[in-house]
């Protein structure tokens, strides 16, 4: 299994937001809830148009955990949902292929790789990247490594900053300032 990275600089992720809006709004919605909301991409897919057409509020149930899930849709997304299913029945998937089926995993891997590639970005990069950016940035900003826990329901605090890479920059920091 390749372990992917977060995407730490926010111009790249301004960047590949530009790239995705030039698509379409799907594919910048799909980004923005992974980097905004810390969802694995099987929860993202499974959402329908009626999970948040009107809400103020995200409520699922985890595929992988099987744990109920709720959090607040922020004033990023709000106005992407209401353009995105204006005219959407509320039973529909909310990320539809061109063939009108819900939209899969692989589809996804594409759609974030070459946006990805597009601005440089030469790191391994997949789907989960997007739950590691919002758990990285989420980090950055609140340095609450116990509240990031509690949303991605690990077990440990040291499993969640291994996991978003904040290890590994801990690490290369310390080679960085020690010098003999």
């Amino acid at each position: 299994m390749n372990i992917v990275e977060p995407i730490r600089n926010k111009s790249d992720l301004k960047r590949i937001e530009k790239v995705l809006r030039q698509q379409s709004l799907r594919n910048l919605l799909m980004f923005t809830i992974g980097t905004n909301c810390g969802l694995r991409i099987s929860d993202i897919l499974a959402l329908d148009v009626g999970d948040v057409k009107g809400k103020k509020y995200i409520c699922l149930t985890e595929k992988k955990t099987g744990k109920q899930k709720r959090f607040p849709i922020n004033d990023k997304l709000k106005p992407m949902f209401e353009k995105f299913t204006k005219e959407r029945d509320e039973s529909e998937p909310l990320f539809v292929s061109m063939f009108g089926n819900r939209m899969e995993r692989t589809q996804c891997w594409r759609i974030i790789n070459d946006a990805c590639k597009q601005v440089g970005l030469e790191y391994r990069i997949g789907t989960h990247t997007l739950r590691k950016t919002f758990g990285y940035h989420h980090y950055k900003k609140f340095k609450d490594v116990a509240m990031l826990q509690k949303i991605f329901n690990h077990y440990t605090p040291y499993v969640t900053l291994r996991y978003i890479g904040i290890e590994q920059d801990k690490i290369d920091e310390s080679y960085n300032n020690f010098i003999l």
